[in-house]
């Protein structure tokens, strides 16, 4: 059933983002298939809303972000409905006014996993860049076009593409503003898997219930560990590592897993 935080009664049809939460997974899905999923002004504050749902939804332990129907996972902001900020660039930065980025939410401990089942253009590619684990259907197109328009990347996507691929197949991109398809995606290692387009989202899911399965202050003591650590010399994110280590080492779901795996059971983790 699909559940929703930001209109309870109303026909998802009319809902821009959806939300639905099974077996530990929110599937969150961005809902404009008529505008190819871009982001108006509505979406994003409901994007941003939806993170800090799914960060606090204690029964979720991993997410899954994509976007409704075949041909696109989102296309960036709607340039037809998106207008400059009224603020200046001091007002944001360092007034009061409330930052409204596209990714403004994002940086939550639970895995998110991007399943891109169409176009990623634009934002769109910034979006699914700033996830965790990136999955691909066979007829994905991704792209960071912004040059092209005069402009550039905004949301990150200058600096996540160089770190993921390297700096040459980086400037291609963005110095183009070319597209890519999943299989060269899949090449550069923008994505872990291309599979075909109705099997996106199960092997999404698949992968989201393993994680799932897991302990929860586990798996999110690692990814925090992980993103700090590409910011720190090696030396250091291993001191780190440790450190984060031991706060697990007396948890009662490292005890309980270890208690399973000798009375050969599955364990049954509590995030304590």
């Amino acid at each position: 059933m699909t559940t929703s935080i930001l209109a309870p009664h109303a026909d998802s049809s009319d809902q821009t983002i959806l939300y639905r939460v099974e077996e530990g997974v929110a599937i969150i899905t961005i809902n404009r298939p008529e505008a190819l999923n871009s982001i108006d002004p509505e979406t994003r504050a409901a994007l941003k809303q939806i993170w800090g749902h799914a960060a606090r939804d204690e029964a979720v332990q991993c997410v899954i972000l994509t976007g409704a129907g075949h041909k696109s996972f989102c296309t960036g902001s709607d340039l037809k409905k998106t207008m400059p900020p009224k603020e200046s660039v001091a007002q944001l930065s360092f007034g009061t006014a409330e930052s409204d980025h596209l990714l403004t939410g994002m940086d939550i401990d639970k895995p998110i996993i991007c399943a891109i089942n169409g176009y990623a253009m634009g934002g769109g590619m910034e979006l699914a860049l700033a996830c965790d684990i990136r999955l691909a259907s066979e007829n994905a197109m991704l792209a960071l076009s912004e040059v092209r328009l005069g402009s550039m990347p905004g949301a990150g996507g200058t600096q996540r593409l160089a770190r993921l691929v390297g700096l040459s197949d980086a400037m291609l991109m963005l110095l183009t503003g070319d597209r890519i398809d999943a299989h060269e995606a899949y090449r550069l290692g923008l994505v872990s898997r291309v599979v075909p387009q109705d099997e996106l989202l199960s092997c999404a899911l698949t992968i989201a219930r393993r994680i799932a399965s897991n302990a929860p202050l586990s798996v999110r003591a690692i990814k925090r560990v992980v993103k700090e650590g590409l910011e720190m010399p090696l030396e250091l994110g291993i001191k780190h590592e440790r450190y984060v280590f031991g706060l697990l080492r007396d948890t009662e779901d490292r005890i309980e897993g270890r208690r399973a795996f000798q009375e050969k059971r599955t364990p049954k983790f509590q995030g304590r």
